[in-house]
């Protein structure tokens, strides 16, 4: 079935936020954010699925007007989900895996951080969010100099990685998946609650004809993977907001 034939109701996108609409926590660009809402959203029922919480959604994509914009918002993965402005549902990381195994798990990431000899290391190494914790060695309270700084020293000398790989052998008895987004941390959450999450939301309330997804982290162990490689849907692979845009041209022949 060709796109162009589709109704609005009939086709849904889905988008990552960072590296896809924005540039890595960045804030959308005008003349991206005006393609978006005055062509592509008239053609297609559109939503967001981002590892972020909702306030850093509503710092890239230019506040809470975002709420009437997407029809659908699904921040922390999929984790919580929004429909038509309105939180419906919600899910929580601690609840599930209970205080005991959450100790055990901070007290060795807060120790096995210590030991890591960085250029520069900063605060807030690890951040709770509803439906995951979000990990970041050099600390969340960076510059913008300092991030892109330690994302050529990841790129080097896999930080992450290999701190994610000493986290599964520690903790191979907890159902934990580890995914590694934007440039300075890594996402920890339970087996399934990676961004395919939403699609369980979307199935139960909605029947599309066609779902497209748009994301930058879809190589094994990037955030974008699983509901990339999804068979329930299309996925596309971008590197820029550039590219988004020029798929999108060509998807829905604008």
């Amino acid at each position: 079935m060709s796109t162009a034939t589709l109704e609005r109701e009939d086709i849904l996108l889905l988008f990552d936020v960072d590296g896809t609409l924005t540039m890595p926590r960045s804030i959308v660009k005008p003349e991206f954010e005006e393609f978006f809402y005055t062509k592509v959203k008239p053609r297609a029922t559109i939503g967001i699925v981002g590892g972020s919480d909702l306030e850093k959604m509503f710092e890239q994509l230019n506040g809470k007007k975002i709420l009437n914009e997407f029809d659908l918002i699904f921040p922390e993965n999929g984790l919580v989900q929004i429909d038509g402005g309105k939180e419906v549902g919600k899910q929580n990381i601690i609840k599930h895996l209970g205080e005991k195994t959450l100790q055990r798990f901070i007290n060795y990431v807060l120790r096995y951080l210590s030991e890591v000899e960085l250029p520069i290391k900063r605060g807030t190494f690890i951040e709770f969010r509803n439906g995951m914790m979000n990990v970041c060695p050099i600390g969340r309270q960076c510059t913008r100099e300092e991030r892109n700084m330690f994302a050529a020293y990841d790129a080097e000398h896999q930080i992450r990685s290999k701190m994610i790989a000493k986290l599964k052998e520690e903790f191979a008895d907890i159902d934990l998946t580890y995914s590694i987004g934007g440039q300075i941390s890594f996402d920890v959450f339970p087996h399934g609650w990676d961004k395919t999450f939403c699609l369980r939301y979307i199935e139960a309330h909605y029947k599309y004809k066609e779902i497209h997804f748009f994301g930058d982290k879809t190589d094994p162990g990037g955030n974008d993977y699983e509901i990339y490689r999804d068979s329930r849907l299309k996925g596309h692979k971008v590197n820029t907001p550039d590219d988004t845009m020029r798929i999108l041209t060509e998807l829905l022949n604008l």
